[in-house]
């Protein structure tokens, strides 16, 4: 039977599934098909997976056997960086396009455990660094909803891949807003869980102390059903956090409370429309019976130079292992400090030379107290900042995804105007909280808005709450 992909979801695939009106293997295929043509022009995947017969086989037996999940036989798309055992897995990025996982990240094994099925690798920034998958070794990705425009980034791929209906779901990673803002780029749901609750384990670092895995999803309600299967404790990361953490976290009942802060939409460079789109978002959210509150928060329009000292400091650490010498690209030199020069320079873009030369010089002798050693107080401070507005009875806070819609290819060519992509999506990596983006609406030429709620640590189920009230009444 001929399957409407633009108006099919992860439930309602679920219920043709179990119902036997079509099988995985026809799910899979359609999804496939569709994706072989339009990706011509979007080119959201850098691979597809065209040979995963075990898996739909074993996702079908569930099937057959009554003990399907809502993922099972569910195609998803997987950001480049995270690792499928037997793929390749080169985040975007010429220095490891011919590295093959060896084994599957945690995430994957999960999913494979419900039998979703993987798609294929999708496109990003090399390294996760960008916010326009403009900087992917494999060419950039174009955004379905407006093909002359960026999807956003670093998570691009996997957001076009949702966007344009290639797959039902997909997973990126989230340093400082990759996957919220091509989300809202996009005109789908992205989240960023609470630090720890989703493991890291066998993806591909970029800043240790911010990097977490996320889902994209065509809902907010599917977006949950992803995150829990993916969530949960890891020994293979240390940083996961216990279910006895959790519980301690997750002690507050979901209430009714927004924080506005009006003072960080007075920064400069944030799109007009953007403003009166957030505006109506606010009127919209008082009709449902939320409280609006405007909150203070003294330090977050620091946010982003503090995010832009850290995370390259954490870049310069993590990518320090790339030397060419044991595994990954390496480009011959006459002795071994030329090997190692033209290894860095001939295996990273610009944009990750930029941020290692940043993180190097941050974390020197003589600088790291200036520089690193500040920034991480000052993260502390806006950290403390939102600790007092959610001890103050706020359930969540407001703000846009993005300070714009999605721009144009080479438009924002000056790195310092990129940086601000991610004017509001930096605070909760900084500080290990859950935030969602949710489209709400479109500008004049008809881009997608998106707003994003961000709420205390441990609290998902009011972040989603909140998140899913507004998008049923949009």
């Amino acid at each position: 039977m001929a399957l409407d992909l633009k108006n099919l979801t992860i439930e309602k695939a679920h219920a043709m599934l179990v119902a036997k009106e079509i099988s995985v293997a026809e799910l899979v295929e359609a999804h496939l098909a569709h994706a072989r043509i339009a990706d011509k022009e979007i080119h959201a995947f850098i691979e597809l997976f065209e040979h995963e017969s075990d898996r739909v086989a074993k996702a079908q037996a569930m099937i057959d056997a009554g003990t399907a999940t809502m993922l099972t036989g569910i195609p998803y798309g997987i950001k480049d960086n995270i690792l499928v055992e037997g793929h390749i897995a080169s985040a975007g990025s010429r220095m490891l396009r011919d590295y093959t996982a060896s084994y599957s990240a945690t995430v994957i094994k999960k999913l494979d455990a419900v039998g979703a099925i993987p798609m294929g690798r999708t496109n990003m920034d090399d390294a996760a660094m960008g916010s326009s998958t403009e900087s992917s070794y494999y060419g950039p990705t174009k955004n379905p909803r407006n093909t002359s425009r960026v999807p956003g980034g670093s998570s691009g791929g996997s957001a076009a891949a949702v966007a344009a209906d290639m797959c039902l779901f997909a997973l990126g990673t989230d340093t400082g807003g990759s996957v919220r803002q091509p989300a809202s780029f996009c005109g789908i749901v992205g989240m960023v869980p609470t630090y720890g609750a989703v493991s890291r384990s066998g993806a591909i670092p970029m800043g240790s102390s911010l990097d977490q895995i996320a889902p994209f999803a065509k809902n907010v309600a599917e977006a949950k059903v992803v995150f829990d299967v993916i969530k949960g404790f890891d020994g293979m990361d240390a940083q996961t956090l216990t279910q006895e953490t959790r519980a301690k976290l997750a002690e507050k009942p979901a209430g009714k409370v927004i924080g506005v802060p009006r003072h960080l939409l007075e920064m400069e460079g944030i799109n007009a429309e953007v403003k009166a789109n957030f505006d109506a978002s606010i009127e919209k959210l008082k009709t449902l019976g939320y409280e609006i509150r405007d909150i203070e928060l003294p330090h977050a329009h620091l946010s982003l130079a503090v995010y832009y000292i850290i995370m390259p400091a954490e870049v310069s650490t993590n990518l320090s292992r790339l030397d060419g010498m044991r595994y990954a690209f390496r480009a011959p030199g006459k002795d071994l400090l030329e090997t190692y020069m033209k290894t860095k320079y001939e295996g990273f873009g610009k944009e990750v030379r930029r941020r290692i030369l940043l993180g190097t010089y941050v974390l020197s002798a003589g600088y790291y107290d200036a520089y690193y050693n500040k920034a991480i107080k000052v993260r502390s401070l806006i950290k403390s900042d939102y600790e007092k507005v959610f001890a103050s009875g706020v359930d969540s806070v407001l703000v846009p995804t993005s300070p714009s819609v999605a721009f144009k290819p080479g438009e924002k060519s000056d790195p310092l105007s990129m940086y601000l992509a991610d004017i509001f999506t930096v605070t909760a990596n900084l500080c290990h909280m859950p935030a969602i983006s949710v489209p709400s609406g479109v500008d004049s030429e008809g881009l997608p808005f998106g707003i994003q709620f961000t709420a205390n640590q441990g609290m998902e189920e009011t972040m989603f709450s909140i998140a899913n009230d507004f998008e049923k009444n949009s």
